[in-house]
């Protein structure tokens, strides 16, 4: 009676693993442990419970373990991503006598493929064919797993082309195969095969595609999976819609990203962090911190990808107290143990100019990856700590670490901040002839930008002109700033007519050519950019500069007087301005754009948003806050020259990040300290 009970018992479930234990118990009590069919029962529950090391003890105990059994602890060791487990059994199994079935072949060759082990996986095969396995779906797609996992595409293709009757199961395996090899255009292509022969997709096929869709940044066969999931009903299903969001916001699409999270039943972490990061990465910071605190407001603790989004998102803003504030919500281990959480942090404190704070959490780091130093380089270079940089691209080698082309792209963006060019041409010969990496555009983009600034304009065009590549808008853009530097109006023409070719659309390139002009008192000739403008219908982009105060951010716009607090604004420049003029401030009125009146020409620097924005910190922060402002667009030399100032009269420390440098300003020096 009690063996019936028990029987019963585990035939109708347990509910946890001391349920599993007691009845485990009293199968040994009642010496009925003998039963394969409960012992199977027992194995299954154990691997349930995700207890590897339990289901390990009771197969060793088991007497005469026959092949169901076997193969439920190969089965049970894969689920469990114990694949080393897996072959050893099978191996064991082998010894026992017991010939592989098609249910062990399916997991055994999982296992395989997880340890990326093709010899064995090799013989594993050979021994398919031998035993009349080689016709069975499942078996043949994890065949496709294994020579896709290990690198062999074209051989998993042909396997996947033996199948007879591909199921699901099948297709998703060679659209992952193609995925983990990069070939994400002909994924796409496999999941269009897929429909036109009947195959209804799963959502682990959709969630893999739809990462293809994301990496390709093709917008237009995303929003055709979108409206297949509509159409097939799988419009409820919450990791599925996650990574449709998180697609519309790779392809940069945010308004479908948002309608689709809004229209969701059901929204896990997983998904407020995908539309967060969204934001932050698209260059919305303001709307990513609103979203994050409507997600504060539901009670859900934000996961590490919310919080890189909310960091990455205040590092825009420049809002180190908020940007604080929100990593105190996180245990402060977390940021130390995890790479990715650390590099975010280590980011975000660069970024609002707080080099100290990102070195001290860069030293705590438990681990110190090629990530975490790269984030630290590029940190240190950014605020100038050109010393530093080196110093940490040598603890790097030290640590036996290889670096990439992040590491080398931090470097040389230190090497032009500082105006170290034999530094920088020493970096940028070394990638090929001592790490073995071939430059990007990306690295060509920097040397430009260096060799510009240096003034040695020949040379970096030349460098275009060797470029194995075709050169982008980065790198024509460093070399047309370069022009406007040094005011080489010539070559700064020649360089906008490669830039109109590339961006037609882009009206940065012609604001940039007038400001050459305008720098040059050649008015005419700006003026007709000017209606090149107005006539193509295109607008400059507007100055915008943001400052926190009190854990708000405020956002400024050249000439703005929408902020409630414009008018004490406006006054507090007044009052500096005759403090400057005593100091021997007179306005820089060749930055600006048209050929007005000198007074007006005054008036509208005067406007510049950065000297809004430090004006309003001025009035709302005490005398030993450090003022930290951040800017869309790059300083004008006149701003520069007057906050300069305004730091030496008012004895401010103030920072200005614009969208290529740091302006540190204190006692009316333009300089940073060394906290390496």
């Amino acid at each position: 009676m009690a063996a019936m009970e028990l029987k019963n018992c585990l035939l109708h479930g347990l509910n946890s693993f001391n349920h599993l234990r007691t009845a485990h118990c009293r199968l040994l009590r009642l010496r009925i442990d003998h039963d394969s069919y409960l012992l199977n029962i027992i194995l299954q529950y154990s691997f349930f419970f995700r207890n590897t090391h339990y289901a390990k003890r009771v197969f060793s105990q088991s007497k005469n373990p026959n092949i169901y059994l076997f193969n439920t602890m190969i089965r049970g060791t894969v689920s469990n991503d114990s694949f080393d487990d897996a072959v050893l059994f099978y191996n064991s199994m082998r010894s026992a006598g017991f010939l592989p079935d098609n249910y062990t072949f399916t997991f055994v060759l999982k296992a395989c493929a997880r340890l990326v082990d093709f010899p064995f996986g090799i013989k594993l095969h050979s021994l398919v064919v031998k035993m009349g396995f080689d016709g069975d779906v499942f078996v043949k797609t994890s065949l496709v797993c294994l020579y896709s996992k290990c690198g062999y595409l074209k051989d998993a293709r042909k396997v996947f082309d033996d199948i007879p009757e591909k199921n699901v199961v099948s297709w998703t395996a060679i659209i992952c195969g193609y995925i983990g090899c990069g070939l994400h255009e002909e994924a796409v292509g496999l999941f269009r095969e897929l429909l036109e022969m009947g195959v209804r997709p799963d959502s682990f096929t959709l969630v893999r595609v739809l990462y293809s869709c994301s990496q390709l940044g093709d917008l237009a066969s995303g929003e055709w999976i979108g409206k297949y999931i509509s159409e097939s009903g799988l419009h409820r299903n919450v990791f599925v819609l996650t990574s449709l969001v998180d697609m519309y916001a790779k392809c940069g699409s945010m308004e479908k990203a948002r309608r689709v999270f809004d229209g969701m039943v059901e929204r896990d972490v997983v998904c407020w962090s995908a539309l967060i990061q969204g934001y932050a990465s698209n260059g919305l910071p303001k709307e990513a911190l609103d979203l994050f605190f409507e997600m504060q407001r539901e009670n859900l603790r934000p996961d590490c990808y919310a919080m890189v989004g909310v960091l990455s998102a205040c590092a825009r803003l420049g809002a180190l107290e908020l940007g604080n504030w929100a990593k105190g919500l996180m245990d402060a281990d977390e940021f130390l143990l995890n790479p990715v959480l650390g590099t975010a942090l280590i980011d975000f404190y660069a970024k609002c100019g707080s080099i100290a704070q990102a070195v001290d959490i860069f030293r705590m780091m438990k681990r110190k990856d090629r990530v975490v130093f790269n984030a630290i380089i590029s940190g240190l270079a950014m605020n100038g700590h050109i010393r530093a940089t080196f110093g940490a691209f040598g603890q790097m080698e030290k640590y036996g670490i290889q670096p990439d082309g992040n590491t080398f792209v931090g470097l040389l963006c230190g090497c032009t901040h500082a105006g170290l060019v034999n530094d920088g041409r020493q970096y940028f010969d070394s990638m090929s002839c001592v790490f073995s990496l071939a430059p990007t555009v990306e690295h060509y983009g920097c040397m430009v930008d260096l060799l510009s600034r240096a003034g040695l304009l020949v040379e970096a065009h030349n460098l275009i002109k060797s470029m194995p590549m075709k050169p982008n808008t980065i790198v024509w853009g460093a070399l047309l700033g370069g022009c406007r530097l040094h005011r080489d109006t010539k070559l700064a023409e020649y360089v906008l007519k490669q830039l109109i070719e590339l961006e037609p659309w882009n009206s940065a390139h012609y604001v940039l050519l007038s400001n050459i002009y305008s720098a040059s008192y050649r008015w005419d000739e700006a003026e007709k950019v000017r209606l090149m403008l107005n006539e193509k219908g295109m607008q400059k982009l507007p100055g915008c500069s943001w400052v926190e105060v009190d854990g708000v951010v405020h956002e400024f716009l050249v000439g703005d007087t929408s902020h409630p607090m414009s008018h004490k604004i406006y006054e507090k420049l007044e009052s500096l301005f005759k403090e400057l003029r005593e100091f021997g401030y007179s306005p820089t009125t060749e930055f600006v754009l048209f050929d007005i009146e000198e007074e007006e020409k005054e008036y509208s620097l005067g406007c510049h948003s950065e000297k809004l924005a430090v004006a309003f910190a001025l009035i709302n922060t005490g005398a030993n806050d450090i003022i930290r402002v951040v800017k869309n667009l790059r300083v004008c030399g006149d701003c520069h020259e007057a906050i300069k100032l305004i730091s030496k009269v008012t004895g401010r420390e103030i920072i200005i990040r614009d969208n290529n440098r740091f302006h540190c300003f204190r006692e009316g020096l333009c300089s940073c300290g060394d906290y390496w």
